[in-house]
């Protein structure tokens, strides 16, 4: 299971599937391509590829020049409701009512 993956196993995994996706897009690209298309250098894109770390916004370049958003969207935390806007949303609240005594 991917829970499971240490940081440099995340990295190879990552690296690879990088790799992966240069060697398909547009019929294959180069290291030395895809790095220009980028704007990074070859020996960052080889670190990446290679799963020996890199920046973030090595990283992101890469994605963005091969046409991965995708991936950088599934990053983004899903909205929740913030309970205080619920507050200000114009409804007023109505306490409960109170029980009644029985017997007096």
């Amino acid at each position: 299971m991917s829970q499971w993956l240490t940081t440099e196993e995340w990295l190879i995994t990552l690296g690879e599937h990088i790799r992966a996706n240069r060697l398909e897009f547009e019929g294959g690209m180069s290291r030395q391509d895809l790095a220009s298309l980028a704007g990074v250098s070859v020996s960052a894109l080889a670190n990446l590829e290679t799963g020996q770390g890199t920046s973030l916004t090595t990283f992101v370049r890469v994605l963005r020049a091969l046409r991965m958003e995708a991936w950088i969207d599934a990053l983004k935390p899903s909205p929740v409701i913030n309970p205080m806007l619920l507050l200000s949303s114009g409804k007023t609240r109505v306490r409960a009512p109170r029980k009644s005594k029985q017997g007096t």
